[in-house]
């Protein structure tokens, strides 16, 4: 089986493509491998990926209603077609969610206009079989938040192979950069992310759609590296063991860091607490953590982190009219010029 990387791709392209592989495989049981992959124009690795996705759709979630489709390798097995092959009868409440959704995609922004057209069309056709459920769904509307259009902007680069300009704002540094990227897929783990090709730090990156300030797309061609994509069903961070190690001492009030950030080992302290070891390729992104953490939780290492951390947390009482600031043993004391409520943080 060819071993190449796979090509970056939409989601619409791929879903039209794996809508047109059903069919296909409907219609000729047993096909090869390799020859429905040379009709298609794609590589057999790219193939092999869209077989790993149909078994997970169906008319339903039960097992029975799913495609059972499989490969050995050189031949396709379809098992089931006529069970999955009888038209659904569309619910009201469905048809509904449908209607409204399709209106909403035919107007965002970057859209191509063939795709517009065939959803439209598609809407129509819905419409006509839904009766009453098509006059409810009328008086419903959706509005998209701002990364709507960069998400249309994004789909479009990497439909066209284009590169793009953003203005991007890094909670961890604070900071709003300008970059040129080379987009490599779209993914949505909770939000929304475009995999790309930083030129800057001539390193791939993955950037959250709804910080992206500005967005523009370029003539010039976009050229990523070919990498080998990364599995992201463990969740977006996946830390390398070459990063760098940071610990974290938490109290019983910040046990949840355990829950939310991947780590090497989570000891129980004598206090209820945890002493939490985890690597990350960016240690200065915890800083936000400990300052929100608060008295719930500490940096132990690196001691620079540590300092940095204790840094950003005198600079943020400062902000405060009438704080003053004093430091005893490496624990910070805030002590209110009215009042006498004492807090202990990092």
């Amino acid at each position: 089986m060819a071993g190449k990387p796979v090509r970056p791709v939409n989601a619409i392209d791929q879903t039209r493509r794996m809508l047109s592989l059903v069919t296909y495989l409907k219609e000729r049981p047993g096909a090869r491998v390799e020859d429905v992959a040379r009709a298609f124009g794609i590589s057999e690795d790219e193939l092999v990926s869209d077989l790993d996705v149909l078994p997970m759709c169906g008319t339903s979630f039960r097992g029975g209603d799913l495609l059972d489709i499989d490969t050995d390798g050189e031949r396709i097995w379809w098992h089931n077609p006529d069970d999955v092959a009888e038209p659904l009868r569309i619910a009201a409440d469905e048809a509904t969610a449908l209607l409204v959704a399709a209106r909403a995609v035919a107007t965002l922004p970057g859209l191509r206009e063939s795709d517009r057209q065939a959803l439209l069309r598609a809407t129509a056709k819905v419409e006509a079989a839904s009766g009453e459920a098509a006059g409810a769904s009328a008086r419903l509307s959706v509005t998209f938040e701002a990364e709507g259009g960069v998400f249309a902007d994004v789909d479009r680069a990497i439909s066209e192979r284009r590169r793009l300009w953003i203005r991007y704002y890094s909670p961890a540094r604070d900071e709003v950069t300008e970059r040129e990227i080379d987009p490599i897929r779209l993914v949505s783990v909770g939000h929304t992310y475009v995999e790309a090709w930083c030129r800057r730090s001539e390193a791939r990156r993955t950037f959250r759609l709804d910080r992206v300030a500005e967005i523009k797309i370029l003539d010039e061609a976009s050229a990523p590296p070919e990498v080998e994509l990364r599995d992201l069903s463990e969740g977006l961070v996946q830390p390398a063991a070459e990063d760098p190690e940071v610990v974290v001492e938490v109290g019983p009030g910040g046990r949840w860091v355990a829950e939310y950030y991947p780590h090497d080992s989570a000891d129980e302290l004598a206090d209820g607490g945890l002493r939490i070891t985890l690597r990350t390729p960016d240690p200065a992104s915890l800083r936000r953590l400990a300052l929100r953490l608060g008295r719930d939780g500490r940096i132990v290492s690196p001691p620079e982190l540590a300092d940095s951390a204790r840094q950003a947390a005198r600079e943020a009482l400062t902000a405060y009219d009438g704080v003053e600031v004093q430091e005893s043993h490496g624990t910070r004391v805030v002590q209110e010029r009215q009042g006498d409520r004492q807090e202990q943080g990092l």
